[in-house]
C-alpha cells in the first residue's frame, strides 16, 4: 500500500472489505457489493503483492455477490477480471488464482457453461491442493462443486465420488454436525437422488435440516433449499400430498429471501407446477409453468435448460 489520504485513500480498501464481508453476511448484498467494488477501485493500479491480492479478493467477493444476485454477466466479468489480475501478477499457481478459479466455475454452472466451470474446478483443485493440502476445507469445497456442476448437467455417477469426497473430508475436520458439513452431506444427497437411490437421500436431508435449523433458523436459505429436495424425494416415494406442503414452505422462504424473480424461486414453482399436472390440477400447473418461465428467461436467457424446459411444458410437449 502507499501513504494517501481522504475518500481515494487505498488504505481504505481494506475496512470496506471487512464491512462488505460483514454486509454479506447480513444478506445486505447490495450494499456488499458497494463496498467490494469501492476497494477493487481503491488499489487499481498498485503494483505491490499486498494490494493486488486485495484487489484480486475485492473483485472474487463482488463476483460472487453478483452471482447470489443472479446478476451472471457482472458476476462473470468481475471474476474474469480478478482472475487475469491474479494469473499475471500473483502467479497461476497462486492461492488467490485457484480460489478465483473456483468462483468462476459456479457461474459457469448456473449459465449451463458446464465444460468450462469443469476445466475452472479442475485448475482450481489442482493448486488447493498443493497450496492447502488434499485434506483440506479448500479442496473440501471444489469437490463439492465438481460433484454440484456434474449433478446439474445430468452426469450422476461422475459426481457421486466429488460429493461423497466433499462430504468425508468436511466431516473429519468440523464433524456431522456441523453446517459446512451439511452443505456437503446436502449436496451429495441430491447427487443420490439424481441416482435414484432416494432411501439414503431422504434421512440425510432430513439430518441437515435440523442442522441447519438449529445453526442458521428455520427460515434460512439452507432450509429452503433442503425443504424442496426433501419435497422431490417425497414426490418420488409416492408421498405428493406432503410433497406439495414442503414445495410451498420453500417457496415462501425463496421469496422472502431472494425475491419473487430469483431463478432458485423459478425452480421451485417449476417442481411445484410438475406435481400439480401430475395431480391433474391443469390451471394451476400452468400457472406455476408460466410464471418459472418468465423467471427462468429474464435471468438465465432462452436458450437455458431451465427455460427450454419450462417452455415446453407451456406447449405440452
Amino acid at each position: 500500500m502507499r501513504a494517501a489520504g481522504g475518500a481515494h485513500d487505498p488504505n481504505l480498501a481494506p475496512i470496506l472489505q471487512q464491512r462488505g464481508v460483514l454486509l454479506e453476511h447480513g444478506d445486505a448484498l447490495p450494499a456488499a457489493a458497494r463496498d467490494y467494488a469501492r476497494a477493487a477501485e481503491l488499489v487499481e493500479g498498485l503494483r505491490d503483492p499486498e494490494a493486488v491480492t486485495l484487489r484480486v479478493q475485492a473483485l472474487r467477493a463482488l463476483g460472487d455477490v453478483r452471482r447470489k444476485q443472479a446478476r451472471y454477466p457482472e458476476a462473470r466479468a468481475a471474476l474474469r477480471r480478478a482472475l487475469a489480475l491474479a494469473e499475471r501478477r500473483l502467479g497461476r499457481r497462486h492461492a488467490e488464482t485457484g480460489a478465483t478459479l473456483n468462483s468462476l466455475g459456479m457461474v459457469c454452472k448456473y449459465t449451463a457453461r458446464f465444460d468450462e466451470g469443469v476445466r475452472c474446478y479442475r485448475f482450481a483443485l489442482a493448486i488447493v491442493a498443493r497450496v492447502h493440502g488434499r485434506d483440506s476445507a479448500e479442496v473440501a469445497s471444489v469437490y463439492h462443486n465438481l460433484g454440484g456442476i456434474e449433478h446439474e448437467r445430468g452426469r450422476f455417477r461422475a459426481a457421486e465420488p466429488h460429493g461423497r469426497r466433499a462430504a468425508e473430508i468436511r466431516a473429519r475436520l468440523l464433524g456431522r454436525g456441523h453446517p459446512d458439513t451439511a452443505e456437503d452431506l446436502a449436496a451429495y444427497a441430491a447427487i443420490l437422488d439424481g441416482l435414484g437411490r432416494h432411501e439414503e437421500s431422504e434421512p440425510i436431508y432430513r439430518e441437515v435440516l435440523e442442522v441447519f435449523a438449529r445453526t442458521r433458523g428455520r427460515r434460512s436459505y439452507d432450509v429452503a433449499v433442503n425443504l424442496h429436495n426433501l419435497a422431490a424425494v417425497r414426490v418420488e416415494r409416492g408421498a405428493p400430498a406432503q410433497a406439495g406442503r414442503l414445495y410451498r414452505r420453500a417457496l415462501a422462504l425463496k421469496t422472502r429471501l431472494l425475491g419473487a424473480r430469483h431463478p432458485d424461486v423459478g425452480l421451485t414453482l417449476f417442481n411445484l407446477a410438475s406435481l400439480e399436472r401430475d395431480l391433474g390440477r391443469a390451471a394451476a400447473a400452468r400457472a406455476g409453468f408460466r410464471r418459472a418461465h418468465a423467471i427462468f428467461r429474464r435471468a438465465l436467457g432462452a436458450r437455458h435448460p431451465n427455460t427450454v424446459a419450462a417452455a415446453e411444458q407451456l406447449s405440452g410437449r
